[in-house]
């Protein structure tokens, strides 16, 4: 009898993505909306990838991969 496949949840697929080492990597937020009223070096922080905690990497992991 064949395995049941699991499907990606597309949402999670479209909002993560799985770093070389296998971390899952996410956007900020708070960074497309009224950017005039936050300092440079706020907006400068947000523009790069964050990691997503042990704790939540481990509820999101199946839905991705």
């Amino acid at each position: 009898m064949a395995k049941i496949k699991h499907k990606n949840k597309k949402s999670v697929t479209k909002r993560f993505k799985v770093s070389a080492k296998g971390k899952i990597m996410m956007k900020h937020s708070h960074r497309s909306h009224q950017a005039h009223s936050k300092s440079t070096k706020q907006k400068r922080h947000l523009k790069h990838d964050a990691h997503l905690s042990a704790a939540m990497a481990k509820r999101h992991r199946y839905t991705i991969e």
